[in-house]
């Protein structure tokens, strides 16, 4: 499987997952003096309650009773480590950082993948996401509403919120500004407890 299927197909798992499951949201933003970073995390953890190991599949009850199967590719290092009555902990994690100082170049998408898988003989986990970088113009601004419209390749629009309004301060129309979007999600796995 292809990095970039496999990073879909975990995505989407983890993200049917987490929507179907009581999760931990957490939301943080942070000023810096180049611009501002959002930050959302979303957490769910369960435990194992089956493993079909022919079919790779566990299936995973959270802690509001509801449970969930989860095809874990071959990708995935160390299954056989897998026991029931382990926890399960899956994390959804994305960040905005917007940098509005003026740039130059060429209007530009740059995407780069970003991957970690478990140490063989370890129990599994591991991150797998992607980090967007992408070079744009400003096609309008509004100090009252603290937003700016950036125009990126393509021709595709997006309005974002900058928070303190003194962050516009020398960004004018047509100048080129810089967004970086990063999402991941992380896997990790405890052993059950001794009894």
């Amino acid at each position: 499987m292809k990095p970039s299927t496999l990073l879909v197909a975990v995505v989407m798992t983890a993200a049917s997952a987490i929507a179907s499951a009581q999760t931990e949201t957490r939301v943080d933003v942070a000023q810096t003096p180049e611009g501002a970073i959002a930050t959302g995390t979303a957490t769910l953890t369960a435990r194992i309650v089956k493993i079909d190991a022919p079919t790779r599949t566990v299936s995973l009850k959270s802690a509001d009773g509801k449970t969930t199967d989860l095809v874990v590719g071959p990708e995935a290092r160390n299954f056989e480590q897998l026991k029931v009555g382990d926890t399960v902990t899956i994390a959804y994690r994305e960040a905005l950082a917007l940098s509005l100082k003026k740039g130059s170049g060429p209007l530009a998408v740059h995407e780069r993948k970003i991957s970690e898988r478990a140490a063989p003989g370890a129990k599994p986990g591991g991150t797998i996401g992607r980090e967007v970088t992408i070079t744009a113009d400003v096609i309008d601004f509004d100090t009252t509403a603290r937003s700016v419209t950036l125009k990126g390749p393509k021709g595709r629009t997006m309005v974002l919120l900058v928070g303190d309004p003194e962050r516009m301060n020398g960004i004018k129309r047509g100048d080129r500004v810089e967004a970086v979007y990063t999402e991941a999600v992380a896997v990790s796995v405890q052993p059950a407890a001794a009894r």
